[in-house]
């Protein structure tokens, strides 16, 4: 069936709903990756209008909220400094730390500021020769692009005053690991379709294949995410196990080739300390040797912190999909938008802000170990 020619089609969505509720035979349990995804989810009720018997599962699918402690206390500290200016996303600025964050940073002097692209963060070089210039370049794959071009620039202009603080994490791996834990009870994984805009489909069909899992590609209108979690639901019911790219529209299965060059050229594959969650192996990019020179770490002397997770914080429980936000014992109390222990509660794309901004306020303390 085609789908998805219209965004706001409240027919179309109930035929959707209806499909999935007539195909759906057994107990199905299906993890968005995207926090996009998520929050698309719980702003327009899909969980609570699917039948029963589909779960979904929220995935570790928001760069901002599984950066690692110790990487924010790194920017801290790099934006503490007299001499620096520090650009970030605005998402990052209420990320906290371990005993603060970056607006607390900039009440107290520190030259914060917010930025759109990276490339502002190039030109604001360019016109401070006297500053040392960083920005923080966080994410998945989707804005690895543009922060490499930065990266790029700034040797090709002859930057020596700017610098990048790196904590780029992959999608791939990350579902390999959720797929691949003894505690996992996911049947069947919606994909982030702008991570595949750019990466392309390609990696995800040895996952498919070595998991026996659905993948489906798919975008973040409510319609989008529907038709995902019917296309999952379709092979469930059948036994089939196939990559599916519902996201054609946006989605090749090579993906934005001049992209991945750039990003070839400037990054390398490392491992990557996920927060909350922990090491995964070959997870994350690091700049390259060729540009080791732009490495805000080495730079200012920071790649020694390494801070420890929070203790109260289950984040990394949400994050991995073993406790929904609301049964998380401090959710909504001790842990709120003002005062939050962990990033899933600040970013713009944390399954605990979505939670909280759209009153899914129940709690249910549970006793769930991390896997």
């Amino acid at each position: 069936m085609k789908y998805l020619d219209e965004f706001n089609d409240p027919e179309l969505a109930g035929r959707l709903f209806d499909e999935i509720a007539r195909v759906t035979t057994r107990r199905w349990a299906i993890m968005e990756v995207c926090g996009g995804q998520t929050h698309s989810i719980i702003r327009n009720g899909i969980d609570q209008l699917l039948p029963d018997r589909i779960e979904l599962i929220h995935g570790p699918g928001c760069p901002v909220c599984v950066t690692p402690l110790g990487v924010i206390d790194k920017a801290l500290e790099i934006a503490s400094r007299p001499d620096v200016i520090f650009c970030s996303f605005g998402d990052m600025l209420r990320v906290p730390g371990s005993g603060r964050d970056l607006f607390q940073v900039k009440s107290l002097g520190g030259d914060v500021r917010i930025v759109y692209s990276p490339l502002d963060a190039v030109q604001l070089a360019e016109q401070h020769p006297d500053r040392q210039v960083v920005f923080f370049a966080i994410g998945f794959e989707t804005t690895a692009p543009a922060n490499a071009m930065a990266v790029h620039l700034a040797a090709q202009r002859g930057l020596t005053n700017f610098s990048v603080l790196v904590s780029h994490v992959l999608v791939p791996p990350a579902i390999s690991a959720i797929a691949s834990s003894p505690v996992s009870r996911v049947d069947g994984f919606l994909a982030a379709g702008h991570v595949c805009s750019v990466m392309g489909t390609w990696q995800y069909g040895p996952l498919v294949e070595q998991y026996g899992l659905p993948i489906v590609v798919t975008g973040f209108e409510p319609l989008d995410v529907l038709d995902g979690i019917r296309r999952v639901v379709v092979q469930l019911e059948a036994g089939e196990a196939r990559l599916e790219n519902a996201y054609a529209r946006v989605v090749s299965d090579a993906g934005n080739e001049p992209a991945q060059r750039m990003i070839d050229d400037v990054f390398e594959v490392c491992d990557r300390q996920w927060r909350g969650i922990g090491m995964i192996p070959a997870s994350g990019w690091r700049l390259s040797s060729r540009y080791a020179a732009f490495d805000a770490e080495l730079r200012f002397g920071v790649d020694g912190i390494d801070t420890p997770e929070s203790s109260v914080c289950r984040a990394g429980e949400v994050l991995q999909g073993l406790i929904k936000p609301n049964e998380c014992e401090a959710f909504g109390t001790t842990c709120t938008p003002r005062n939050p222990l962990g990033a899933t509660m600040v970013s713009s794309e944390g399954a605990c802000a979505a939670y909280y901004q759209y009153r899914r306020l129940d709690t249910v303390p549970v006793s769930i170990g991390v896997g």
